[in-house]
């Protein structure tokens, strides 16, 4: 087994299977050799963790609101709405609202699919959601032209939950019903950083030396090879006996091979991997701790960036989701990315000032935003 083969079996990528089920494969995007990327392998590589990480978490992290739009158009927050509530107090009895929407979404960035199913109560009212893994799932493509969802529940019973039933949140899809993990569209470069990580172990595991060569003057039986080669195996083999004494005796001379990790550019390699990865994704490299390319100046832009080119456009997916799925006519949800700006005091209130010199906000309104009470007001004297 070569090492790219190996490496895709470190990361679960296998050859496509023809024998698949028929109702995925009618709709499933054809991803090619490499077949689908399991997220538990995906996960390996730290800097996909990683980005997975901060582009979930952070989307979990900020205020879910919701508003309810008048007559004359304007929105009013409904702080009594059914889903405002649940995003305070919890989607279900053992998942708060960050827990749930991380995981959601997280899904969505390794596999292309997060799915969840939305619960009722027995008046039909919204009463929470539960996250379904998507390897538990398998999709039909119904005669209505809608998608069915067939849950597996891991002890080989199975359940149907319809279109209508779940909430479906997609990465880009190349047949507008099935979402394609951006993982697979890249596997050739994921691949490569798979097996160039693979080499960094392995060269580890060998007590970070290379291989050399054991020269005899004369010529050895086959088993004589083999003993000589197991028994410097045992001794000298693995980090935890590098730097042990070697001894030979019989004529036998260690010739070390010339290569090191540098002369093979296996650090170049792997920190080139961290940026392919951040591409993937659309993650500034200092938000995954890569500080190789830092400034004080891009370090303070990296935040603002992450939030618009990154984080906007999922919370978008995610608010048009929800209007589609869960909300009734006149109500959406909004993830509100101004959060973000409270890790920024300066550059904070500097907007709050704009915004009372033009009369956008009042004194009040700025409080609100920051979370606290209205100013208390003195009593007017007769």
């Amino acid at each position: 087994m070569g090492l790219m083969d190996r490496a895709l079996g470190f990361l679960g990528l296998e050859k496509r299977n023809d024998s698949t089920d028929p109702s995925w494969g009618a709709i499933a995007p054809s991803v090619g050799y490499y077949g689908t990327l399991t997220a538990r392998g995906a996960e390996n590589l730290s800097t996909v963790l990683a980005c997975t990480t901060a582009i979930s978490s952070a989307l979990a992290y900020v205020p879910a609101l919701v508003y309810r739009r008048d007559g004359d158009g304007n929105r009013i927050e409904a702080q009594g709405h059914t889903l405002a509530k649940i995003a305070r107090g919890g989607v279900n009895e053992q998942q708060t609202w960050p827990d749930w929407l991380e995981h959601v979404v997280a899904s969505a960035l390794l596999t292309g699919n997060g799915l969840a199913e939305i619960l009722r109560a027995g008046n039909s009212q919204l009463a929470g959601f539960r996250w379904i893994p998507w390897g538990m799932v398998t999709v039909a493509y119904l005669q209505s032209g809608r998608l069915a969802y067939d849950v597996s529940d891991g002890r080989g019973g199975t359940r149907r939950l319809l279109q209508g039933e779940v909430l479906h949140l997609r990465d880009r899809t190349d047949d507008g019903l099935i979402g394609r993990s951006r993982l697979s569209r890249a596997a050739d470069t994921v691949a490569g950083v798979a097996a160039s990580n693979t080499f960094a172990r392995s060269f580890l595991e060998r007590g970070a030396q290379p291989s050399g060569v054991i020269k005899h003057p004369g010529a050895m039986t086959a088993e004589q090879k083999i003993s000589l080669r197991e028994q410097f195996q045992e001794r000298h083999g693995g980090a935890a006996n590098a730097g042990r004494t070697l001894i030979l005796d019989g004529g036998l001379e260690w010739q070390a091979s010339q290569i090191s990790p540098e002369d093979a550019e296996l650090l170049e390699t792997r920190k080139f991997g961290v940026e392919e990865i951040c591409r993937l994704f659309q993650v500034p490299p200092p938000l995954v701790q890569d500080y190789s390319h830092n400034t004080f100046t891009n370090s303070e832009t990296a935040g603002r960036w992450f939030a618009q080119f990154t984080l906007a456009p999922w919370a978008r997916k995610i608010e048009a989701e929800f209007a589609r799925s869960v909300l009734a006519s006149g109500l959406e949800l909004e993830l509100d990315l101004s959060g973000f700006l409270r890790g920024d005091p300066q550059t904070r209130w500097a907007a709050h000032k704009i915004a009372l010199d033009a009369g956008v906000l009042d004194a009040d309104e700025v409080r609100q935003v920051e979370g606290w009470n209205p100013r208390k007001r003195e009593p007017v004297s007769a």
